[in-house]
């Protein structure tokens, strides 16, 4: 394992918000990266209030999501929308091999950080964009959510429900955060591009391209001609064998068998009813689909004699296929995620440090720089101006026009 970090000497200025566009520059600081975060003065990022709005858990002390999505970085506070802050931005943009962005098409063109406006100072930059809504269209100039361009407008929010039933509101960031990883793939690949041709380039993500990549393998059914399924319901299921039951203790069990003809048998030996495969009605797989409403009512009725514990003691002595419907206070402690280090302790000097959630990729002969503390707001501003090379009279007069705080 390599003990400086792969990016250590890259240089990032993340003008994002929210999540998408920040957790991308943070998976880029994972591996080493000078992720420097602008913020406007006084309010700072928006996120860092995200904790304080219900649903998500209210925790004392502890600003979990903005731990999340920017530790390890350095904070400035920079007012963007002041003329005196144009000559700090081009030098941050002279300073930065890659700039992250999510502003709006419309207000990116207002503060003149669209890629034509910044590109001719660095030949070098990659310019990271990440968008709601794509560059083009009719609505591209809308404000995009994960839950409206990732889930509700992929479709993926109208079939995870029970039919008849509402939308269900997913857990938040659940779409920011796949494309954070897509807008990291691009830049990576735009670095690779670079060290080919010596030229930056511009890198797009959008929540609605993600949505659909996620949705890939029925809107690909959709867009040749076929017809994607209705939500479920799991009275009447498509698939009896790929559906949930809920089992005495009020616990819920995901049936998956990819191999029908090897798991039914066993399935059907560890639930006590080895004389159903005999039943011609369930003898085959378009058998079992024609008749899947009386397989599932059958399968309710025998779920809810047993706890969770019994049925998965079963269920694994059988070598079968299922999921347990975890909450999410379960999953973390679910001892996989600290086996495979997917959790991972902050160093922030506490004897009994927080673990946050890693990101995604990993490279086993590369080590990741130890997740420390988010920044404070402006913790940082003075520090990094002097490595943009202005003095301490400078920062002082920056400071006195309110263009830094």
């Amino acid at each position: 394992m390599a003990d400086t970090p792969l990016l250590e000497g890259l240089h990032v200025v993340d003008l994002a918000s929210f999540i998408a566009g920040p957790a991308a520059a943070t998976m880029l600081g994972d591996f080493g990266a000078d992720v420097v975060k602008v913020e406007p003065p006084h309010t700072g990022d928006a996120y860092r209030a995200l904790s304080r709005i219900p649903p998500n858990p209210g925790v004392d002390e502890l600003n979990y999501p903005w731990q999340l999505d920017n530790r390890n970085k350095r904070s400035i506070a920079l007012n963007l929308k002041s003329p005196g802050a144009r000559p700090v931005l081009e030098r941050l943009v002279k300073w930065a091999d890659v700039l992250v962005t999510n502003f709006p098409p419309h207000t990116r063109a207002k503060l003149g950080v669209d890629y034509d406006d910044l590109a001719p100072l660095n030949p070098r930059l990659i310019y990271a964009d990440v968008t709601g809504f794509g560059e083009e269209g009719p609505d591209a100039h809308l404000p995009g959510f994960d839950v409206t361009a990732y889930w509700a407008r992929s479709g993926l929010m109208d079939y995870t429900r029970q039919r008849g039933g509402p939308p269900a509101m997913p857990a938040f960031g659940s779409g920011d955060h796949p494309t954070a990883v897509t807008l990291y793939a691009g830049v990576m690949t735009a670095l690779y591009r670079r060290e080919k041709t010596g030229q930056g380039s511009r890198v797009s993500a959008s929540l609605i391209a993600e949505g659909a990549w996620a949705a890939s393998m029925w809107l690909q059914a959709a867009l040749v001609g076929g017809k994607a399924p209705h939500p479920a319901d799991r009275t009447d299921p498509p698939n009896a064998l790929a559906s949930a039951y809920r089992t005495a203790d009020d616990r819920w069990l995901l049936l998956a068998f990819a191999n029908e003809d090897k798991q039914v048998p066993l399935f059907l030996q560890a639930i006590g009813k080895p004389e159903a495969a005999q039943n011609q009605d369930y003898a085959d797989t378009p058998s079992r689909r024609a008749h899947a409403a009386e397989i599932a009512a059958v399968l309710d009725k025998t779920f809810a004699t047993r706890t969770l514990a019994e049925w998965r003691e079963l269920l694994d002595a059988a070598g079968l296929t299922y999921g347990v419907v975890q909450t999410i206070d379960e999953f973390a402690q679910d001892p996989q995620l600290k086996a495979n280090q997917i959790v991972i302790p902050i160093e922030d000097g506490s004897d009994e440090p927080h673990l946050t959630v890693d990101s995604p990729v990993r490279i086993d002969q590369e080590r990741k720089v130890p997740p420390g503390p988010a920044p404070n707001l402006g913790e940082h501003t003075d520090a990094v101006l002097r490595d943009l090379g202005y003095d301490d009279a400078a920062i002082a007069e920056l400071r006195g026009a309110e263009v830094v705080d």
